[in-house]
């Protein structure tokens, strides 16, 4: 980010996005929630574009800091750390990161109608699956691109469905099991 203020102003847009959806975010609303004077997130960011890109930018870096640790920590058995990574990454994103993904179906949605915003969206998207592609490389996917599309895939229906679908919240056991079975399907059996 570009400056504390600049943080203070993306911080405050998640939260305004997480609780109030994609209308309860303005201008004039984040200067309120955040304490600031009128017009400070306008001198920070002009337009509503400006401003859903600079709340996407500190989404995306709040999300690879909580998720570096993760990608880090593989050990000797890589298909084990992946999918371990994988499920705790899941696991943070349905518990302390809840409100963020709510903020980043948010800004998904919105992206559908604003092309700008669907490039930056898009962008971001290839810092969470380049890592997931280059493990499967180097645990001998046959087909590691299509491969981490459907981790991905896998990952997102289980956020969507725990947090805004019918179903149940899963335990970080089952999110486990899950992740094993997915990449055991896709790399044999011998896999894990």
């Amino acid at each position: 980010m570009k400056s504390q203020r600049a943080e203070l102003v993306a911080d405050t847009a998640i939260a305004l996005l997480a609780d109030r959806g994609m209308r309860g975010l303005t201008h004039r609303a984040v200067d309120e929630a955040a304490g600031l004077p009128p017009g400070s997130t306008s001198n920070l960011a002009r337009t509503r574009s400006a401003l859903l890109e600079l709340t996407l930018a500190r989404l995306t870096q709040l999300e690879i800091a909580a998720f570096t640790p993760l990608r880090d920590s593989q050990g000797p058995d890589v298909i084990e750390a992946l999918a371990e990574m994988t499920a705790q990454a899941l696991w943070t994103q349905l518990t302390v990161g809840r409100r963020w993904t709510v903020a980043r179906y948010e800004l998904a949605l919105e992206a559908t109608r604003r092309p700008e915003l669907r490039k930056i969206y898009d962008r971001t998207g290839e810092r969470f699956r380049d890592p997931v592609v280059a493990i499967l490389s180097a645990v001998g996917s046959s087909d590691p691109v299509r491969h981490g599309r459907q981790i991905i895939a896998f990952s997102e229906g289980v956020m969507f469905d725990a947090i805004v679908g019918a179903g149940a919240e899963p335990t970080l056991d089952d999110l486990r099991l899950g992740v094993r079975e997915l990449l055991r399907g896709m790399l044999g059996h011998e896999a894990l």
